[in-house]
């Protein structure tokens, strides 16, 4: 058996997709036997929730008269190098280019420089906005390329992220080649599952969505393909999260006269028990790398009605897991919604092939150990 190793997991404190992978990934690592630390400006809410044995690092930095906004990457890479001269460190693993692979890139080279002990690995994994959208501006894409080069191995979390990430950053690298290893996202599913919540048949039928409520994630452009899905029913939306479009969304429910039928519900811990008894998951984005939510309602038993954007129909598998659409067409959506909400054999029937998928293709036991096996090439090889 392979000795455990000494990881140190960078990550965004967030509901978001790159902090609920990098909580997760910490937590079954541990778990597998690893000694796991998790630095960040603030505690994840996924490793927040559990008893699980991962070391957590909050480094905010100092507030000073001189600094327009605390320095939290430059305090998480001093945190990591305190901890490295102390305990050691094998891996670091920044989740998201900006800022953290930058930390984990600061940190490395001062403790190359120490020349006391060997200096840690560096892998970065991209999760999509790190890539397509911050990093891609030319205010960070110099800086994004060059972390990228100077990582000892580099994961995407889809094909196509993996795609645009050569197509955007690998054209001038000189010093090596740009090889970019596809390691999915994945789910506990022994979490999420069918049985967490029980569906109520006799009740309305019922989408749930889960995002941040950015533009990105198009949730008024949702709300008006539900809108049109279920007119004249009972039909329920459920909203969960929270962020810059909430308000306006809320104003657009009470415009398109289904307030009754729109709930929202803020940001949740609790997301197997409001996806296992709801019949759609919809997932509406302009962009999207993986589409972790979706991935999770899948674990529940629970198609997805999504656009055909990014890296989703590597997750939903059309016609099987779920349906797709082009991501302007709202008739087709809308179409796709009603679909699956009253015709309840046929969601069943996907519901039960999502489950089948999410555990074959995406559950904890087929994706962590293909991060240990990255750690360890990087590791067997030199510097």
């Amino acid at each position: 058996m392979s000795a455990p190793l000494r990881i140190g997991i960078l990550c965004h404190p967030t509901y978001g997709g790159s902090g609920v992978v990098a909580s997760e990934l910490a937590l079954s690592l541990a778990a597998r036997g690893h000694t796991v630390h998790l630095f960040s400006h603030a505690v994840p809410p996924r490793l927040a929730r559990s008893p699980g044995p991962v070391q957590m690092h909050v480094a905010q930095g100092v507030p000073y008269p001189l600094f327009h906004a605390t320095p939290h990457d430059i305090a998480i890479a001093s945190s990591i190098l305190t901890l490295h001269r102390t305990e050691g460190l094998d891996v670091l693993h920044a989740h998201y280019a900006l800022p953290h692979a930058v930390s984990a890139y600061l940190a490395r080279s001062a403790a190359i420089a120490d020349r006391d002990k060997r200096a840690p690995r560096m892998v970065t994994t991209l999760h999509g906005t790190d890539i397509t959208l911050v990093g891609n501006d030319p205010s960070y894409a110099p800086l994004t390329q060059f972390v990228i080069e100077q990582s000892d191995a580099v994961t995407a979390v889809s094909a196509d992220l993996a795609r645009r990430t050569r197509e955007n950053f690998c054209r001038e690298f000189t010093l090596r080649p740009c090889a970019i290893e596809v390691v999915p996202n994945f789910v506990d599913v022994a979490l999420f599952h069918p049985g967490a919540a029980p569906r109520d048949v006799d009740g309305p039928p019922r989408v749930v969505h889960v995002s941040n409520f950015r533009p990105v994630k198009r949730v008024p452009w949702l709300l008006r393909a539900f809108a049109l899905a279920t007119q004249g029913t009972r039909a329920e939306l459920l909203l969960v999260g929270d962020g810059p479009d909430q308000q306006p969304v809320r104003t657009l429910a009470r415009d398109l006269g289904i307030q009754d039928r729109v709930v929202f519900l803020g940001e949740r811990d609790a997301l197997p028990e409001l996806l296992a008894p709801a019949d759609v998951f919809a997932l509406s984005s302009s962009e999207e790398s993986f589409g972790l939510s979706a991935l999770e309602a899948m674990a529940c038993g629970t198609p997805v009605v999504a656009t055909d954007v990014g890296g989703v129909r590597e997750v939903v598998e059309a016609g099987i897991t779920g349906l797709l659409c082009e991501p302007e067409d709202l008739e087709g959506f809308a179409a796709h919604l009603a679909m699956l909400l009253f015709e309840r054999d046929r969601a069943r029937a996907m519901g039960a092939a999502a489950r089948h998928a999410a555990v074959e293709r995406f559950g904890h036991e087929r994706v962590i150990p293909r991060y240990e096996a990255v750690y360890r090439r990087v590791l067997a090889t030199a510097r």
